[in-house]
């Protein structure tokens, strides 16, 4: 028989200010991070009613602001935002569309098995959306339909949060609450010793794996298949498609020698083609150029970069002796939807390019962009559009490199009506500042004594140092509702704790499952896990339920350690419905309904429950 805990008032209003916490998150009345701090403000606030305890100290409310935690996750948002800008993730990403293959069999791991680990060391939902681009050049370069390919993608980006203790936010927060919690722990209970960066590692790997093979042997039985959404992609393709007849996608063709490619320039090859096909790259004498100059001769053995239908450069390829590869090797990095696509601009009243032609402006040597289409009063022109004298108002179809557009904003004699591009620039020449500085960070959480917030906000600011980053650019990436809802809830976690609220729900739990294993009450907050981070933020999930998790393993005799971890692994545990940020994201662009979650979740759930804990109990 347990040790009796008497319920307190403070007790009592610290249940109250849980149940009010609980019922804000699952309702949504107010947004999360409004109700994690107006939470933290009725704690703040309490000391001054009559006879109402004061459960939080007024000098440690604001704590969780400068608690490790929050700056950690603070500055790995910002080194992911600086790895991104140098075009490392396009790079990876341009890989796997390179040598990835063109079946759902092969396709399917190499992506998920990437984004789980890139997913390890930078936000997950980050990671998701960097390779959403590839996925759809993959889906309509091979046909596949994206429901087959987001879903493993995204369940593996939530996945890979556990390959590290920098990959998610509670994984990142659990060495602070374990820190909170050792002075509270009873007499003769030695302190929980923190995790290293790695110590989640093979439990990470074993649910990536445990993931991937989950989709590849039972994906046909719980994939849809279907066409993606109304996402903000699709929408914009859907629109070029229906007004300007613009379809298809970039495809990579080789010049033989003897081709009637061979010795033409890039405005004569255009003729040959026709209408629907259009030259936006080409690679010869290991230079690469994105829209040419129409006078460019092409050569034998250049490779050039197509934009249309498979069907209409199939035909091409076939009557000009070309060989067309399915997917980019050349232009797989630069011409990605992250760095190139299609826009509108206008020709307003006072440009002065009015009256002059293509052929004049010479719009791809001076603005490195080619025009696929004119809309002219409603009139869709394509075809020869190099002597086509341009007028006030005439809207020109062009694909660029994004930069490039970003240029021609600047321009007053055109009026860029395409707006949601990615404005920033990449730099390349930054890739090994950042790769070195991610390193040495890296070496430092590892091996040196500082603390983890101390290590990554070192590199976070040497990236702004070296310039990969501009300060304004490191505040942008922040989600600073992120932040929010973490530092407002540490002080209801300190208040569970401090107030003997979760050892008194400790006992009532023990004492409702009786005398059982310990396995079994692992099992059971692994649940609990589970359930309360479907219902609630993973951050809500994991300061509620760790300092619970720790009084029930001093109770049963149990490492409190392990079940802390527990919490923190379990709160990845997000597939059932699309309440995880990934799956929100994955949820319009995939055409995927709620049932479309159930179905592929719930194993996927009951496989994490059983994977982790075997894990759990291994290697710990």
């Amino acid at each position: 028989m347990h040790e009796i805990i008497p319920l307190t008032p403070e007790m009592l209003w610290v249940l109250g200010i849980l149940g009010l916490t609980v019922v804000l998150f699952i309702t949504e009345i107010v947004r999360v991070d409004v109700a994690a701090v107006s939470v933290m403000m009725i704690l703040g606030l309490m000391g001054l009613l009559p006879g109402v305890p004061t459960l939080v100290p007024g000098e440690l409310l604001f704590s969780g602001f400068a608690s490790n935690a929050v700056i950690a996750i603070i500055a790995v948002i910002i080194l992911g935002k600086a790895l991104e800008k140098t075009g490392l993730m396009n790079k990876l990403a341009s890989v796997i569309l390179r040598f990835g293959g063109q079946t759902e069999g092969r396709v399917m791991p190499i992506i998920s098995g990437t984004v789980g680990v890139v997913s390890g060391f930078m936000q997950n939902i980050g990671a998701a959306a960097l390779f959403m681009s590839v996925i759809k050049r993959i889906s309509l370069r091979t046909g596949l339909p994206m429901s087959r390919l987001l879903m493993p993608m995204g369940f593996c980006a939530i996945l890979g949060g556990t390959l590290s203790m920098i990959g998610s936010s509670p994984l990142i927060l659990l060495n602070d609450l374990i820190i909170n919690a050792n002075p509270m722990l009873p007499e003769g209970v030695p302190p929980m010793a923190t995790f290293g960066l790695f110590a989640v590692m093979p439990v990470g790997i074993a649910l990536i794996m445990a993931g991937i093979a989950y989709f590849a042997l039972l994906g046909k039985y719980v994939l849809p298949s279907k066409k993606g959404g109304s996402g903000q992609d699709f929408s914009t393709v859907e629109y070029f498609r229906r007004l300007y007849g613009l379809e298809g996608d970039i495809f990579e063709v080789h010049v033989y020698p003897g081709s009637l490619m061979d010795g033409k320039t890039v405005a004569e090859a255009e003729s040959l083609f026709g209408n629907n096909v259009v030259v936006i790259g080409l690679y010869q004498d290991r230079d690469l150029r994105i829209s040419p100059a129409s006078d460019i001769v092409i050569q034998a053995g250049a490779e050039l970069g197509l934009l249309g239908s498979r069907k209409d450069i199939g035909e091409a390829c076939q009557e000009l002796d070309l060989q067309c590869s399915g997917m980019l090797r050349h232009f797989a990095d630069v011409l990605s939807a992250s760095q190139a696509g299609v826009s509108e601009v206008v020709i307003p009243p006072r440009s002065n390019i009015i009256g002059k032609t293509l052929l004049d402006i010479r719009m791809r040597k001076t603005h490195g962009a080619s025009v696929l289409a004119v809309n002219r009063a409603g009139q869709v022109i394509r075809g020869n559009l190099r002597d086509l004298p341009l007028q006030p108002g005439d809207t020109l179809v062009l694909h660029s490199l994004w930069e490039d557009l970003a240029a021609l904003e600047k321009n007053q004699d055109f009026v860029v009506v395409t707006s949601n591009f990615p404005h920033e620039v990449i730099l390349h020449e930054k890739l090994p500042h950042a790769v070195i500085i991610s390193l040495i960070t890296v070496l430092l959480v590892l091996f040196s004594d500082l603390r983890l917030a101390v290590s990554l906000m070192g590199g976070a600011i040497a990236m702004i140092v070296s310039g990969v980053l501009t300060m304004d650019e490191a505040y942008k990436s922040v989600s600073w509702q992120s932040v929010f809802l973490l530092a407002s809830l540490i002080p209801l976690g300190m208040a569970v704790e401090t107030t003997g609220t979760a050892a008194w729900i400790a006992l009532q739990t023990l004492n409702l499952l009786g005398d059982v294993p310990v396995w079994v009450l692992q099992a059971a907050i692994a649940v609990l896990g589970t359930v309360f981070t479907l219902l609630m933020s993973n951050v809500g999930a994991t300061v509620l339920l760790v300092p619970l998790a720790i009084n029930i393993a001093v109770l049963s005799g149990a490492d409190p350690a392990m079940f802390a971890l527990t919490v923190a692994i379990s709160t990845s545990n997000s597939f059932l419905i699309p309440t995880h940020q990934v799956n929100a994201l994955i949820m319009g662009p995939g055409g995927y309904r709620n049932a479309d979650f159930l179905r592929a979740g719930s194993i996927m759930t009951i496989l994490f429950l059983v994977v982790s804990l075997v894990m759990l109990n291994l290697v710990f």
